[in-house]
């Protein structure tokens, strides 16, 4: 039951306000993509890694090239798309001809833990077509409407807050993105929602907080930290 990983890294970071793209901003010296790629080509239940790096020619596209010519034949660069729908089909049609599954990961959460991967990999080889990793929501939430008023209060004990690797049988995963494009779904945020759209069950599994997502200034001076430990 062969398991590959498609590495999110097209986005361009904007909130970050590094000036290129997030996933190529350093992380105690290093590109924040090689310490995601790393958490994923060095566990044992992963055997290949497609990174999608961004179409246009620029510093984040040349490092993931170089990353995958240092790394070997397990690691390959596609270029992505304009929204992250597109960027997985690229990364999608990608993968080794014997993938069974596939984890979607974002490269913005380098830190995930070997035994988050390795609890969506148990979910999939036990039956799953589509798992995620959760946190339960500390805080309340309150619905508001566009003018700053709070119209309601959610029940934060059926909310979770979801995290990255998604993992999916990969012929489910690639009959739901087909679903999405024929239906003219193409702001659908997460893999997940894909799934969902086209009528699969998603199936949860406990995430972690050491796989936050690195989005401001503040959360890469903790992933900084973090790494110093």
């Amino acid at each position: 039951m062969t398991v590959a990983v498609v590495i999110v890294a097209a986005g361009s970071g904007e909130r970050l306000g590094a000036g290129i793209p997030k996933a190529f901003v350093a992380l105690q010296g290093r590109p924040i993509l090689d310490w995601a790629v790393d958490a994923f080509n060095g566990h044992p239940d992963v055997s290949s890694v497609v990174i999608v790096a961004p179409a246009e020619p620029g510093v984040g596209s040349a490092q993931a090239t170089a990353l995958a010519e240092r790394l070997g034949d397990r690691v390959v660069v596609v270029p992505g798309g304009i929204s992250r729908q597109q960027s997985v089909r690229s990364g999608l049609a990608a993968l080794p001809g014997e993938t069974e599954f596939v984890l979607i990961h974002d490269a913005a959460r380098p830190l995930v833990p070997a035994d988050v991967i390795g609890s969506v990999v148990a979910a999939l080889r036990q039956g799953a077509d589509a798992v995620i990793p959760v946190l339960p929501v500390p805080d309340t939430i309150k619905r508001v409407d566009p003018s700053g008023l709070v119209t309601g209060t959610l029940d934060r004990s059926e909310l979770r807050a979801v995290q990255t690797p998604q993992g999916f049988r990969r012929s489910a995963l690639l009959s739901a993105h087909r679903a999405a494009l024929d239906q003219g779904l193409h702001e659908i945020t997460d893999d997940a929602g894909v799934m969902e759209a086209a009528g699969y069950v998603v199936h949860t599994v406990p995430g972690s907080p050491a796989a936050f997502k690195i989005t401001t200034p503040h959360d890469l001076a903790l992933a900084q930290l973090l790494v110093t430990r």
